[in-house]
């Protein structure tokens, strides 16, 4: 498994915890994989999230004003916010609106 493999990996596992109707960042995620300046390379994974193995519930992972900024690698331009309105986050001009009620610290793992 190649540093880039076991450090998405790593991510994956942290996502694939994030309970419904609860949001993450990219930068939680580097943290609790013991690679706190790494947010930008946990928005790469999440890029790559739909040819993992399992189940990731990429849309549950924002950016650190709970901005939809990974959007563009869903099916659609939609879909990122149906899926959290589909589980009771509301979503406003990409945002997600009661971002500090709906936020998910993970635990370090690392």
């Amino acid at each position: 498994m190649s540093v880039d493999e076991n450090f998405f990996t790593r991510v994956y596992e942290v996502v694939k915890k994030i309970p419904s109707g609860r949001v993450t960042t990219y930068g939680a995620i580097a943290r609790a994989i013991g690679s706190p300046r790494a947010s930008r390379m946990v928005g790469w994974a999440m890029n790559k999230a739909f040819s993992y193995h399992e189940y990731v519930p990429a849309h549950r992972v924002v950016n650190r004003n709970g901005m939809l900024t990974g959007k563009h690698a869903f099916p659609n331009a939609n879909t990122m916010q149906e899926l959290l309105e589909m589980e009771g986050i509301t979503v406003v001009n990409d945002k997600v609106t009661n971002f500090e009620e709906v936020f998910w610290e993970p635990k370090s793992c690392w």
